[in-house]
């Protein structure tokens, strides 16, 4: 069986982690995604790195390795841990480091995480869209409160509009109705042929 197909898509995306305001996956990750060593994906890197410009790849530093340290479990120098910084990688430079390591494995694997970073867009856009009708509600709720005299009379109105506005947000998209294949006879020209 591939290995590769059963790489779920929020495992990749749970990897990404945010340095500098942007969405990268650390060289020991994307590594371990590769099927390479953290070693040799930073010497291909190295070798080719007028592909991989800021906007692509950096390097922590001190201050931000120890700040993930502290995060996530990462082993320690001095201990078996790393002697050097890690790199990060944005989406393109994830892909980028595919295309410069060339190994089957790594090209087939970049999809993923494409997709990956592709569905993290998508969560924080919905996320972002639900807190902004969220706040609109909040808004309309407190220029409410404010008509202190008519607070109490419109209160069960207006908490049936925001539970109502809520299942709209909770439930999926309508889909379009599906047009049938083919030639359909309406039942009006079936009943004037009888």
């Amino acid at each position: 069986m591939n290995e590769t197909a059963t790489l779920p898509i929020e495992r990749i995306a749970q990897a990404i982690v945010v340095i500098r305001g942007q969405k990268v996956l650390l060289d020991e990750d994307l590594a371990a995604l590769y099927g390479v060593e953290t070693r040799r994906l930073n010497e291909q890197v190295r070798r080719n790195a007028e592909r991989f410009p800021t906007d692509f790849m950096f390097q922590l530093d001190d201050a931000e390795y120890a700040a993930l340290i502290s995060q996530i479990a990462t082993s320690k120098s001095g201990r078996g841990g790393r002697r050097k910084l890690p790199l990060a990688f944005t989406e393109h430079g994830a892909i980028m480091a595919a295309t410069v390591l060339n190994s089957p494995r790594a090209v087939e694997v970049s999809v993923y995480v494409v997709r990956a970073f592709v569905r993290l867009r998508e969560t924080l856009a919905s996320n972002q869209e639900l807190a902004a009708k969220l706040d609109a509600l909040e808004q309309k709720t407190e220029r409410l409160s404010l008509q202190h005299e008519t607070f109490s009379h419109n209160t069960r109105t207006q908490l049936k509009q925001v539970f109502e506005a809520l299942r709209q947000l909770m439930a999926p998209p309508d889909d379009p109705p599906k047009r049938p294949i083919g030639f359909v006879i309406s039942e009006k020209k079936n009943r004037d042929k009888g």
